[in-house]
């Protein structure tokens, strides 16, 4: 049994080395004929036009949704996939990122070991040979799952969420915030990060067939109905907003939050994590306007 277990973690790890191996080299296509087109202009003496911004991504299910809300999908519909398709200039994206990551896991030595290879392969980027920017998705999967009762009062003794416990998780994942930027000062100095904080969800327990429910079973368990559950929610997302806002506040950090609570709408939602493409795109909205703000002329 212990043999299988480490037999199918392997050809998970091999999948997923795989997958963005061939993410790679289809974003090194797109940047090749970038190159290729701006030689042209430049040999013909006209103008060069504006250059799209190129971006690495690096993040959890919000970046990597590989269904169509809790559906099979022929593609992905997280905000990095409707991203690509928006602004007046697409953006083009280099994407690391994996779902059901916990920022600790992306932050851990194998991932900044991918991060680092992509940074450093002047394939993937332009000229400057960097990205233009960094988008981060991280910080729900350090609460949400079978974890999450962990954070939780028992209804007896005044249900909701344990403040002391939960400020516990989120100074872990202002930890791998703070690592980032540090990774990011040394491999990819200037880049500007561009991170969010997702939107309130509804625990009521929908969820696709392979994975999930994420937060309902912990409620039920210490006492709380989805009404109770959902304002525990909020409060711990506006918490995490706060901390977000705070690594926002410090200019060295060079972090920006596109804040997106309240842009959802229950129809929006598919489960109880996830937004349909249609939320997807409505965040991917948010950032669009965020880097307009910073590149005008870029998006």
């Amino acid at each position: 049994m212990v043999r299988k277990s480490l037999l199918l973690r392997q050809e998970l790890r091999d999948a997923i080395k795989s997958e963005i191996a061939e993410r790679t080299q289809i974003h090194q296509r797109k940047i090749a004929a970038l190159n290729l087109a701006r030689t042209g202009v430049a040999m013909a003496g006209a103008p060069a036009p504006p250059s799209p911004l190129v971006m690495l991504a690096h993040g959890d299910s919000w970046f990597d949704y590989p269904l169509d809300g809790n559906g099979l999908s022929l593609s992905n519909t997280d905000v990095v996939a409707q991203l690509e398709s928006m602004g007046e200039i697409n953006p083009v994206i280099l994407n690391v990122s994996h779902y059901g990551d916990a920022t600790t896991a992306e932050m851990s030595l194998p991932k900044q070991e991918r991060l680092i290879q992509s940074l450093q392969d002047p394939a993937n980027w332009l000229t400057t040979g960097k990205p233009d920017a960094m988008l981060f998705s991280g910080g729900g999967n350090d609460i949400a799952g079978d974890q999450f009762c962990i954070f939780l009062d028992y209804a007896t003794a005044g249900s909701g969420l344990n403040s002391t416990r939960f400020k516990d998780a989120l100074d872990m994942v202002q930890a791998s915030y703070l690592d980032l930027f540090a990774f990011r000062d040394r491999y990819a100095p200037n880049v500007s990060i561009f991170g969010h904080c997702y939107d309130f969800p509804i625990p009521n327990g929908v969820h696709p067939v392979c994975a999930g429910p994420w937060l309902q079973p912990s409620l039920n368990y210490t006492g709380s109905n989805v009404t109770q559950g959902t304002a525990i929610l909020r409060q711990a997302l506006t918490a995490f907003q706060t901390m977000l806002k705070g690594l926002e506040s410090n200019p060295s950090n060079q972090f920006f939050l596109v804040d997106t609570l309240g842009i959802l709408v229950t129809d929006d939602w598919a489960n109880e994590l996830h937004p349909h493409p249609s939320g997807f795109r409505k965040i991917a909205s948010k950032f669009v306007n965020a880097l307009r703000s910073q590149f005008p002329g870029r998006i």
